[in-house]
C-alpha cells in the first residue's frame, strides 16, 4: 500500500464544526441574585463574589478578579474556592504537609519550611484544606461557568460566529 493509496479520500476543509456539550441557562436571575442564598457562608457580598466569578471565568487572575470586585486576593481566593474552583496554591506534596501541620504532626514554621511558601499562600492552603466548596452554590453557578468554559473554548478555536 502506497501514500497515494492511503491519502485517496482524505478531504481538506476551510472550517471546522463545533461539537461541544450543548449548555442551556435558562434561569432569569443574575449571578448574584443567585450566590444570594448562601451570603452567611461567602467571605464576601455575593455581588462582590458574583464579580470575582465574572472576572475569573473571564480568564482574569484570582488577583484581578479580587481587584475587579473590590476584594482582597484572598479573599477572591476564599470565593473561588467555595464556589468550586481549585484555587490551592500548593500541589499534592504541600497539599499532604498542610494535612501533617493540621493533624499535629508538624508545627506550623515546620509546614511552612517544608512548603515553601510565603505566609498568605500557607493561610490560603489552610483554608482549602479547612473549608468544603458549598455544594449548593456550586450547582448554583454551574450553568453560568459551563456557558462561559463553553464561549471561551469557541471563541479560542476561531468558532465565535458559530454561536
Amino acid at each position: 500500500m502506497g501514500l497515494s493509496e492511503i491519502a485517496a479520500g482524505i478531504e481538506v476543509t476551510d472550517h471546522q464544526e463545533q461539537r461541544s456539550v450543548a449548555t442551556v441557562d435558562e434561569t432569569d436571575t443574575t449571578l448574584a441574585d443567585r450566590l444570594e442564598p448562601f451570603a452567611e457562608s461567602l467571605p464576601c457580598s455575593p455581588a462582590e463574589a458574583a464579580a470575582v466569578l465574572e472576572r475569573y471565568s473571564e480568564g482574569g487572575s484570582v488577583g484581578a478578579s479580587g481587584r475587579t470586585a473590590g476584594v482582597a486576593p484572598t479573599t477572591a481566593a476564599k470565593t473561588l474556592h467555595l464556589l468550586g474552583e481549585s484555587v490551592s496554591p500548593l500541589g499534592p506534596t504541600g497539599r499532604e504537609i498542610v494535612g501533617d501541620y493540621l493533624d499535629g504532626r508538624l508545627s506550623r514554621s515546620e509546614a511552612l519550611g517544608l512548603t515553601r511558601v510565603g505566609d498568605e499562600s500557607f493561610a490560603l492552603a489552610v483554608y482549602v484544606e479547612t473549608h468544603e466548596p458549598l455544594e449548593e452554590a456550586c450547582e448554583a453557578v454551574e450553568g453560568f461557568l459551563a456557558a462561559r468554559h463553553s464561549e471561551s473554548v469557541t471563541e479560542g478555536i476561531g468558532l465565535s460566529g458559530l454561536r
